[in-house]
Formats: structure tokens, C-alpha cells, sequence
């Protein structure tokens, strides 16, 4: 069915409501090797096609009409919400060209879409999904499942997401394009770009005590990937079958724990005092080789790795021909004294150094670094692969220069401020509405530990979920094979005072101090 009051005239004339340029009066010849029932085709911009468009890619039965068939295919993409409304399509030509039929059929097409109220076309603004036609139900139901955010969120381990230096980043990122070589636009290297290795081996020995060359550092895509390039996989470097178990903190993410259970890991929880992982437990587990420790701030409890189980745990690797896997997750941000530098500079060969910038810059960067024993370099690489396993060498070039022009060091001294005072007013607040309540692990790091009273703790986290507010309870980072006469458990909450923007950070502490209990 037609309504020839809306359909394109067929002269040279610019049709009336299209928005498509003129067609000319002359029949399209065909494409050399192009079939009139081609059943896949992609609409793109082609030299030969006519005004660019968009890429539009439709399945096209191959008997019937081709003009039947165009309308139900467009009909169905707009249905189906894969169309989604304000989308622009091709123009008929563009369109017309790439599924092999005629202009006029397209055109017609488009014209009766409009007419019918699937579509819209504006003069000069081309042919686009009509606002009103609206996705199927079930793709809406399904995007209105979504958990709603937090009116609240004080989760652990996320920076200031607005604090972002996008400023400084982007002139990074223009310098850093504008020096390139050529070659740094093609496959890439799966060790990382020779300029982000440099500078980080510079900043890393001068900041956190590393020592090191650019040689021995393989950029990845953060912690997890590097997990996972060491234990999982038919390349891993510290296979479950040949590494045996490996020895972690008795709190920790319970993430990683699963990351490692997946790759046929064996964890041995580590119990935790005062000073850090009691690592002298490790000379009662014999068939253990490998330690991964979180020694500058042992996450989440907090507190760094004394110095004399910092030597022990060196001492333990040499003697068994082992490792020490250093987790450096936030060993910039120290408020109250120097930060702890790494245990790495203790012995390079024995020490596998882990950092990333997912807290001190953003964990959408996706980026990360290891710092590998000599032995270790070659094993890596070939567990990472020829191809696709690495960051992108632009965030990579942007880095480096982000580094060694002294913009990394500016904005990490600039949040490392605005977090004590983050910090201090959460201090403050509990000090004012909770006395009672003990705050822990607030010498570094994004976060702090609130002791609760033995019992309270499930239910001071429904009483926050109750009124919007996002945070951890610390039972859920507890190993569950700790056991109890090793560790006893204790009830609490981890706060992470680094995550709402300055706007929302006192109406969170307000809703935190709120559900707090009552001294018993």
C-alpha cells in the first residue's frame, strides 16, 4: 500500500519532506557481482554512493519485493529497539547502493516509513527514527531492572571520580600524539611502550623505592590481569600444578580470591595483628612458595607490614626459592608520615612488584604495571601473547608524558590532600555524633575500618541500605577458611571516605553517622 501523496516524485526535482538530495532521472546500473537478493548488507560510506551516511546493517529475505522487504526489515530493527528513536539512517542513495537495488525502491521505502510514522525526515536534516516509536517492552523492562544508584555511596576502593585531572590528561594526550613515531600506530609491543617503562621505572624508584629498569616491567591492564597472567591460563607463569598453594592475608577482596579459586589455586589465609600479616605462620606451611601481601597498607584492615616481618618475608623467599607477590594498591596516598616504600627494594629478585592507577588516577583507565624478577620478564610475555592482551598505546604514550612532564606527581600531591581532609572531617564527624565507635586503618589509604560491637554488623548495613547508602561490611573481605582461634572475627565497617564527589561527602557522613549504633 502507497499513499502517493507523500511518495517522492520520480523527476530530477528534490522531494518535498525527504531531506535526500536529488535523484537523478536515469535508471542505477548494478554493481558488477551484486545480486538484487543479497540477503546481508551494511549501509556505509562509499566514494561511489552519494552523500555519506551512517553504517546500517539489515537482514533483507531474498524472495518478495525488495521495497516489502526493505520497510519490514526497517520496521522490525525499530520494533526490536536496536533502531533506537533519533537515529539517523543513510540517505536512500547511500542505502539504495550498498543492498543492491534500485534508488526509487529505497526512496519509496523511506517515504511510506515516514508516512506511516516510523520514521521523520526534515529538510537538510536527513531521514531518522521517529521519536515516538518506542523499543519492545521487554527491552525496556529489561534496562528499568537495573539496581537504582545510591543516594549515598561510600564504597571501598574508588577515587573521587570527579577529580579526574581531565584538563592536564588531555594536553598530556595532545603532546604525547603530536611526538609519536609512526611505528607506535601499528600492532604494538606486549612488554608496553619503551616510553611509559622508562618513566616509570624513574618515578617508581624515586617514589616508592623500587628498584629497577625499564626491562623488567610489563605493562598490563591492572591487578586482576596480572593474576591472571601468573596463575590461570595454559601459559601461566605460577601454575596450581607446579606453584602449589599460595599464601594471602586473611582479609582481602573477595574477587581475587575467586579469580584465584578459578585458576585451581589453593589460598592459604595468613591471620593479621597490629603489624600486618603474621607471616612466621609461613614456616608452617611447607608445601607454600608464593605470598601475595599487601605490605604498605594491608587492605582493608590497614596498617603497613612491619619492618622486621618485611625482612622475614624476604629472608622466607630466598630460603625456600620462593616469591613475595607486593600488592602496592595505594602506597602513594600516607598522611601521616612518609609513605612506606616497597618491599621490592629489598631484594628484586625475589619480589614480584604489582601497581596500578586505577586509585590514584582512575580505574576506567585500565591500566597497571609489574615489576618482574629478570627470570620472570620472558615467562610473562609469553603467558601475555603476541596480540590484543595489553592497554592501548595511546593511554600508554599519555601516561608517560603525563609522568614526565610532572603532571602525575602535581595531581597525587593535590588529592593525597584533598583526601586527608576527607579523611579528618570523617574523623571529626564520629568523634562528634559516635565516640564510641573506633576508627582504624586511617594512617593511609581511600578508606577506614569503623569497629562495631561483636553482633551489630549485618544490621547496621540493612539500616544503611534502608536509607541509600552504599558501603562494606568488613566480614565480607574475611578469608573463610581464617580460622577462628588464628583470627578471631570482628564486626565493622569499611568506609571509603575517597568515593563521593566534595558536593555530596558531608550528606553522606550525615547519613553514615545516622545509622551507626548506639553505645552498648
Amino acid at each position: 500500500m502507497t499513499d502517493t501523496s507523500v511518495d517522492p516524485p520520480r523527476t530530477p526535482h528534490r522531494p518535498a519532506g525527504t531531506g535526500e538530495a536529488a535523484r537523478p532521472a536515469v535508471r542505477p546500473s548494478r554493481r558488477p557481482g551484486r545480486r538484487t537478493d543479497d540477503v546481508n548488507a551494511t549501509a556505509a560510506t562509499r566514494s561511489d554512493a552519494g552523500p555519506s551516511g551512517t553504517d546500517l546493517h539489515l537482514d533483507l529475505p531474498a524472495a518478495g519485493s525488495r521495497r516489502s522487504a526493505l520497510m519490514a526489515a526497517l520496521r522490525e530493527g525499530i520494533r526490536s529497539g536496536r533502531l533506537a528513536p533519533g537515529t539517523r539512517l543513510p540517505p536512500y542513495r547511500t542505502l539504495a547502493a550498498d543492498l543492491g537495488i534500485a534508488r526509487n525502491t529505497a526512496a519509496d521505502a523511506y517515504a511510506e516509513l515516514v508516512a506511516e510514522g516510523w520514521l521523520t525526515a526534515r529538510q537538510g536534516s536527513g531521514t531518522a527514527v521517529a521519536e515516538r516509536a518506542e523499543p519492545a517492552a521487554a527491552n525496556r523492562a529489561r534496562r528499568s531492572s537495573r539496581p537504582p544508584r545510591p543516594a549515598h555511596d561510600l564504597r571501598q576502593g574508588q577515587p573521587d571520580a570527579a577529580a579526574f585531572p581531565r584538563t592536564a590528561w588531555l594536553a598530556a594526550g595532545r603532546r604525547a600524539l603530536g611526538a609519536a613515531p609512526n611505528e607506535a600506530f601499528g600492532p604494538g609491543d606486549p612488554q608496553g611502550r619503551r616510553e611509559l617503562r622508562e618513566v616509570l621505572a624513574d618515578y617508581l624508584a624515586r617514589a616508592r623505592g623500587v628498584r629497577t629498569d625499564p626491562d623488567r616491567i610489563v605493562i598490563c591492564s591492572g591487578f586482576a590481569h596480572a593474576l591472571r597472567l601468573l596463575f590461570d591460563g595454559p601459559r601461566a607463569v605460577l601454575p596450581a600444578r607446579s606453584a602449589g598453594p599460595l599464601a594471602v592475608e586473611g582479609y582481602g577482596l573477595a574477587f581475587h580470591r575467586a579469580l584465584l579459586a578459578a585458576a585451581g589455586v589453593t589460598a592459604v589465609p595468613l591471620p593479621l595483628d597490629e603489624r600486618g600479616a603474621r607471616v612466621g605462620a609461613l614456616a608452617h606451611h611447607r608445601e607454600v612458595r608464593t605470598a601475595l601481601l599487601t605490605p604498605a597498607h594491608q587492605f582493608p584492615t590497614g596498617g603497613p607490614l612491619h619492618a622486621g616481618r618485611r625482612a622475614a618475608v624476604v629472608d622466607w623467599a630466598r630460603a625456600r626459592g620462593g616469591l613475595v607477590l607486593e600488592d602496592d594498591y595505594d602506597g602513594e596516598f600516607r598522611y601521616d608520615r612518609q609513605p612506606v616504600g616497597a618491599v621490592q627494594g629489598l631484594d628484586p629478585e625475589r619480589v614480584v612488584y604489582l601497581g596500578t592507577a586505577s586509585k590514584s588516577l582512575s580505574p576506567a583507565l585500565r591500566l597497571g604495571w609489574m615489576v618482574l624478577p629478570d627470570h620472570l620478564v620472558d615467562r610473562v610475555l609469553a603467558a601475555k601473547g603476541e596480540r590484543e592482551g595489553w592497554v592501548s598505546t595511546l593511554d600508554q604514550l599519555t601516561l608517560a608524558e603525563f609522568i614526565d612532564a610532572g603532571g602525575y606527581d602535581r595531581h597525587v600531591r593535590r588529592m593525597r590532600r584533598r583526601y586527608r581532609d576527607r579523611r579528618d572531617r570523617l574523623v571529626d564527624a564520629l568523634a562528634e555524633r559516635a565516640p564510641h565507635i573506633e576508627v582504624t586503618g586511617i594512617a593511609a589509604g581511600l578508606h577506614a575500618v569503623l569497629r562495631l560491637a561483636t553482633g551489630t554488623e549485618r544490621s547496621v548495613l540493612k539500616a544503611a541500605a534502608y536509607r541509600g547508602l552504599a558501603l562494606d561490611g568488613l566480614a565480607d573481605f574475611r578469608h573463610p577458611l581464617l580460622a577462628p582461634e588464628e583470627m578471631p572475627a570482628v564486626d565493622g565497617l569499611v568506609v571509603g571516605y575517597a568515593t563521593p564527589p566534595d558536593h555530596a561527602y558531608p550528606a553522606a557522613l550525615e547519613a553514615l553517622c545516622a545509622i551507626l549504633p548506639p553505645p552498648l
